[in-house]
């Protein structure tokens, strides 16, 4: 008898929260006022706060964050987090995919959700209790399943289109990248231009965030330049390497989106370009990491036309074998078309300085994590008896 009292109790409660927190379809639509109306005019400045603003706080911010469990991702949940937000965490991978973030928050206040992007009800069930709404999706490559467009493009829309259906999301935030354009050589820039478009047709009071290539921890760049040059003694150089970037760091990116989350609403609508306070070649880059690595710069020029050549197998495969194909690291097609153009920061646009952040230096911290592939230790390396003074030994 108890055994029946239990699992009653227990049905009630799944009953009661169902009620309580409704994933249909139906819920969405004219017939709930909640769900007809577009974003605030206003931030969030009119929400519930408790506490003193730390993690333990109540920020009043319910956070759904598209692509949390990605590198950029990691660092924006964070710092929702430590002020005191609850961030819903929507994934479709492993169980494991999402793990590190739970320690990121206090007590329920990371709640990871799985959905599917190309199921708009699972979207709605994720986007149901949140107030903002931000897209970190995207990738820099494309795979059997997944394409440019689909990624990039046509799910920024899927999501505008269903937070202006949902009624209750007071800020939208796209993250783009920098060099967006329809005019440009990669497929990547050219789908997020499209997907900036989609987004503030939707929703005019989005607001666009442009960063340029993320350097960090987890980053796509500096750790596969670190790794094959610490195991083949060389770096493939496309092009001449002089290329000119904008390297920011990814916590600087991250601090950008929470700022104009806090602000007065004076963000929405604007489109922003994140870039780093220097702008380098991609030489300069390189020389960069391997000063950090201590190993001495061997560089192996790869005029466009062959570097295209050696990457262009791939894309033409992609689609026709039955099997998926190897992640391209170095030779990426779309990023090798990307290199073909200069990637920096506008004269006229909105930047860090017009969110209050004064964005770090590259040389130092923000790549100290390149450490790890010192040959012989952090301590050690291939150029180390050039930087250690012969006093300083024992």
């Amino acid at each position: 008898m108890q055994a029946i009292s239990r699992r009653l109790g227990h049905q009630s409660s799944v009953h009661s929260l169902k009620s309580v927190y409704p994933l249909c379809s139906h819920y969405y639509g004219a017939d709930n006022e909640r769900y007809v109306s577009t974003l605030a005019t206003k931030g969030v400045g009119q929400l519930v706060r408790k506490g003193t603003g730390g993690r333990s706080s109540v920020s009043g911010i319910v956070a759904t964050v598209f692509g949390a469990t990605g590198f950029l991702g990691r660092y924006v949940v964070q710092a929702l987090a430590k002020m005191g937000s609850q961030v819903l965490v929507p994934f479709r991978g492993s169980e494991d995919s999402h793990r590190h973030l739970k320690l990121m928050g206090d007590l329920g206040q990371i709640v990871p959700m799985q959905f599917n992007p190309r199921d708009e009800s699972s979207i709605k069930a994720v986007m149901a209790k949140a107030n903002v709404v931000i897209n970190l999706i995207g990738r820099e490559y494309e795979t059997r399943n997944y394409s440019f467009e689909e990624v990039n493009h046509s799910m920024a829309e899927v999501l505008a289109t269903i937070a202006k259906e949902h009624g209750g999301v007071m800020r939208y935030i796209q993250v783009s990248c920098l060099g967006a354009s329809s005019s440009s050589p990669s497929k990547l820039l050219q789908t997020k231009a499209a997907g900036e478009a989609a987004v503030l047709r939707e929703l005019p009071e989005a607001t666009i965030l442009r960063p340029a290539v993320m350097i960090g921890t987890e980053d796509r760049i500096l750790n596969t330049w670190a790794h094959f040059a610490k195991n083949y003694s060389f770096l493939p150089l496309i092009g001449d390497g002089s290329t000119k970037i904008q390297p920011v760091y990814v916590v600087d990116v991250a601090a950008a989106v929470v700022s104009a989350l806090k602000d007065d609403g004076s963000s929405m609508g604007k489109i922003y370009e994140l870039g780093g306070p220097e702008v380098f070649t991609v030489r300069e880059l390189a020389e960069l990491m391997y000063d950090m690595i201590r190993e001495w710069p061997r560089y192996v020029p790869i005029p466009f036309p062959i570097a295209k050549a050696l990457a262009t197998p791939r894309e033409l495969l992609l689609k026709k074998v039955p099997f998926p194909l190897p992640n391209p690291d170095i030779f990426n097609l779309d990023q090798i078309n990307a290199l073909t153009e200069d990637t920096v920061v506008s004269k006229d646009a909105l930047t860090f300085s017009d969110l209050g952040i004064v964005p770090h230096k590259l040389k130092g911290y923000p790549v100290e994590f390149l450490i790890s592939y010192r040959k012989g230790g952090p301590n050690f390396g291939s150029t180390v008896s050039e930087r250690v003074s012969p006093d300083a030994y024992p």
